[in-house]
């Protein structure tokens, strides 16, 4: 049964999000909870607010890290429970205080434990939201010198049934990239629109050829996405044909190679139609997620803990389309993230009526345990 300062934990860290990069409070919350469950030792400030919270046993052994994150999203909460959040516009929309109260709960479990050797690491990453955090965590001396031998995380699914583990064979989520092509033309009097280059066909054409670079068949190894999510044109000045406009886009693809080719026409289709429209341009690449892929052996745990638990598995064909910057682990590390199931009837991810259902916690909580005693025992 979960034990009641867990959920106190959770709703505390919903109360007070912080967005990527100023997790600072939510990090020394995290700090007191875990320093009085007796941990080896805690070290502070990896990768930005990042904290590595470290069981240590008598010899040596696996290193295992179980990752969360700390941030928070830019979204006002419409929620009107009591612990709501008190941060206009920034919320727990995501999940990230039900990921770290089980995260931070395994150090009750831990500080009873008298395993023979390894090592166990509550890794809180910061900014996962913007894509950067991550990839600041690997590049942390700090980080390096834990020598991490398995990395393991989890995410809550809404929509999926309550107490359900969600496993993919090849990887969880999908290799994501934003940019921003921006055009420049010629100002000129709307009257007389042949003395400038108004960068309007431009637009529509880079649109309408983007478009055709879809394909939305996510059990196909091609798979590709592409959101248009932004365009800008000169300003409401009725007496003044624009010079320049913008097109922000995301694209999702399920492996690096293909979002590099898709990168590449892009590059091609933006240079072609402005030089047939006579435009400058720029194309700024912007919130990389690499593909977060699994480990055979490590995704093999997880089934394992999975089954010791007596919980439902539902086997997924494909990852899921988000992003998630879990994938900078995967590129140096063995490891494997699973999703739960948050209930059929909980608000999708990045809504702001969501909120962390606290009922699974525990079955968090149980994976992990199960996932650390197979391997280091």
């Amino acid at each position: 049964m979960i034990q009641k300062e867990i959920i106190l934990l959770r709703k505390e860290l919903h109360k007070h999000p912080e967005l990527s990069g100023y997790e600072y409070k939510t990090a020394q919350r995290i700090i007191n909870f875990i320093e009085k469950n007796n941990p080896t030792d805690i070290i502070k400030n990896i990768g930005g607010t990042g904290i590595a919270a470290i069981y240590e046993f008598s010899k040596e052994g696996p290193t295992i890290a179980i990752r969360c994150e700390l941030d928070a999203l830019p979204i006002n909460e419409e929620n009107q429970f009591a612990h709501r959040s008190v941060n206009d516009k920034v919320s727990h929309k995501c999940g990230h205080d039900g990921h770290m109260a089980i995260v931070a709960g395994l150090s009750l479990w831990l500080k009873e434990q008298s395993f023979n050797s390894g090592k166990i690491i509550l890794l809180f990453q910061p900014s996962e939201e913007n894509g950067k955090g991550a990839e600041r965590v690997i590049n942390d001396p700090k980080f390096q010198k834990l020598k991490v031998d398995y990395i393991f995380a989890l995410h809550n699914i809404p929509q999926e049934a309550m107490h359900t583990v969600i496993t993919m064979d090849t990887g969880f989520s999908a290799e994501v990239e934003s940019c921003i092509i921006s055009l420049e033309g010629k100002e000129s009097h709307t009257a007389e629109p042949e003395n400038g280059i108004n960068p309007s066909q431009g637009i529509a054409e880079i649109i309408n050829r983007l478009s055709a670079l879809n394909n939305s068949n996510p059990r196909d190894n091609d798979f590709a996405v592409l959101t248009p999510v932004h365009v800008t044109m000169g300003n409401p000045s009725y007496g003044i044909s624009p010079s320049s406009g913008e097109l922000h886009y995301t694209m999702r693809t399920w492996n690096s190679e293909k979002l590099q080719i898709l990168k590449s026409k892009i590059e091609n289709i933006t240079s072609e139609v402005s030089t047939v429209q006579k435009l400058d341009y720029n194309i700024k690449w912007l919130e990389y997620f690499p593909a977060s892929r699994n480990n055979r052996e490590c995704n093999k745990f997880v089934t394992q803990a999975a089954d010791k638990n007596k919980f439902q598995i539902s086997e997924r064909p494909y990852p899921f389309k988000f992003g998630e910057d879990f994938g900078w682990f995967t590129k140096e590390y063995k490891t494997a993230m699973f999703g739960i199931g948050a209930g059929l009837n909980t608000p999708p991810l990045h809504n702001a009526s969501y909120d962390f259902p606290d009922e699974i916690i525990d079955m968090g909580i149980n994976m992990f345990k199960e996932v650390i005693k197979i391997i280091l025992k």
